[in-house]
């Protein structure tokens, strides 16, 4: 392998505005407010103009997210969109403050290229903190430390999902775990590695995961990892 090139880093243009809405159901979840807090410590280090929106309705969740008008209406341009939901959830639904279910997949719909002309291969990143499921991973031991080329051309379509990074508290099946008082473990970790690190987003999750996966969660020796879906086609660099 001595003469592989190496990998030529091309990278999303975040000279625009950096645009953020959070959803947060905080009906039984007062430990929320942590998490609120340190979003909005995160989005203003960032240099964000965010938005949030407390207590939604199943109805409502997609609703707040369809705000495409106001993009497309201002005069400025945007560079990346990051959308927050946290709330009770179960595989791939979330619960509303009415206690009704919404599907997760349509809320990713409202922002992508087909349909928002204003993030069209724009980066668009959503932060699910949520359960997915019901299952509580235990965790494995282990022992010691154990760890295609596409494209030269910019194309003239891009896909309709491309360009979009979904961020996940915990995998789906599995329950996602609050500390009593601190906030959750995803979200405050999050917070923590981005706004203290710098590097492309992906590298920033890694070290989240590392972070979590070397953490024991409450309920006893339970462990949680974060799942990461990424159709980006660029690098993403937040500072």
């Amino acid at each position: 392998m001595d003469n592989a090139q190496p990998l030529e880093e091309e990278v999303y243009d975040m000279s625009g505005a950096h645009l953020a809405l959070i959803l947060c159901v905080t009906k039984a979840r007062e430990v929320s407010e942590a998490d609120l807090a340190a979003l909005e410590h995160m989005f203003q280090k960032l240099g964000f103009e965010s938005t949030m929106k407390r207590d939604p309705t199943a109805q409502q969740f997609p609703e707040e997210l369809d705000f495409r008008e106001a993009m497309e209406a201002r005069t400025d341009p945007i560079s990346c969109a990051f959308v927050v939901l946290m709330a009770y959830g179960s595989e791939s639904l979330l619960k509303g403050e009415d206690e009704q279910m919404v599907e997760l997949d349509d809320l990713s719909e409202v922002l992508n290229n087909k349909k928002c002309w204003a993030l069209r291969a724009k980066p668009k990143v959503y932060i699910v903190q949520a359960c997915r499921g019901e299952q509580r991973d235990p965790g494995e031991t282990i022992s010691g430390d154990e760890i295609r080329m596409i494209t030269k051309e910019s194309p003239k379509t891009i896909p309709t999902y491309t360009d979009a990074l979904h961020i996940y508290s915990t995998v789906e099946g599995y329950i996602s775990y609050r500390h009593d008082k601190n906030g959750s473990y995803f979200i405050q970790t999050l917070v923590d590695v981005v706004t203290e690190l710098k590097g492309p987003i992906l590298k920033l999750l890694t070290e989240v995961t590392r972070w979590i996966a070397g953490e024991i969660v409450q309920e006893g020796r339970r462990k949680v990892n974060p799942e990461i879906q990424s159709t980006l086609r660029k690098q993403l660099y937040l500072q």
